[in-house]
């Protein structure tokens, strides 16, 4: 028997799932997964401390929620589709063209892409695919950029990292050990503010290697809301499809 319940930790609501168990007799457990927070409980606990336990873990909760953006399952684009960039959903027209390679433009907040008439169904859709991602890459390597010269000065930190824009599947950013800040180019496909947050915690790493209570006191000196942006990030991370 399952239902969803909520409680509030400081500025942040955390939901989760309660499945009563007559197999689990003496324990509360709590699991946080790509399904979210799940509770199981024996039977017949009662609902305030199962609250209780989940106000007590909150932390924990909050520390281990995934904020990873989901292994994106590729798909043609094709005319009509839709595409996300800095959070709106952007129309999408694809039109045959004396082109060697796929050309993509973005104006009047709409993609139009020029494909090349030569290529076969197959060839022409991984080359549109690729052409798409590589247009998101140059977008999220300006705007990461200038996030990043932004804050680097407001954090009190001294000169600029190295930074790379990859395809992780499982990471929106990453601080290396020597200080190389690595980001997933789809940040661009997200509301400005969520990259913002994803800037904000990688370079707090370069203080903090780790996410003790000393990091997150320090991404949220910056960013006070930094944990509902966190859970909107996962939130939104689910719908990408690119």
């Amino acid at each position: 028997m399952k239902k969803r319940r909520s409680v509030r930790f400081r500025d942040t609501t955390i939901e989760y799932e309660v499945l009563r168990s007559r197999r689990h007799r003496k324990t509360v457990r709590i699991a946080v997964d790509s399904r979210g927070v799940q509770v199981t409980a024996p039977w017949n606990t009662s609902n305030n401390l199962i609250q209780a336990f989940v106000e007590d873990q909150a932390p924990w909760i909050l520390e281990h929620i995934n904020d990873e953006p989901q292994n994106a399952v590729p798909r043609p684009i094709t005319m009509g589709d839709r595409l996300p960039y800095l959070g709106r959903e952007m129309s999408v027209t694809v039109e045959a063209a004396d082109v060697q390679a796929p050309q993509v433009r973005f104006d009047h907040w709409r993609f139009r892409i020029a494909a090349p008439k030569a290529m076969d169904e197959e060839e022409s859709s991984q080359a549109i695919r690729d052409a798409v991602i590589g247009w998101y890459r140059e977008r999220a390597t300006e705007r990461l950029d200038a996030v990043v010269e932004r804050w680097r000065p407001r954090m009190g930190l001294g000169e600029r990292p190295r930074i790379l824009i990859g395809n992780q599947r499982r990471r929106w950013g990453s601080c290396a050990y020597d200080g190389t800040l690595r980001f997933n180019w789809r940040l661009a496909m997200l509301r400005p503010e969520l990259m913002e947050y994803v800037v904000v915690h990688e370079l707090a790493h370069l203080t903090h290697r780790n996410h003790s209570k000393h990091f997150w006191g320090l991404v949220t000196k910056f960013l006070p809301d930094a944990q509902q942006r966190r859970l909107l990030l996962r939130k939104e991370g689910l719908s990408l499809t690119l």
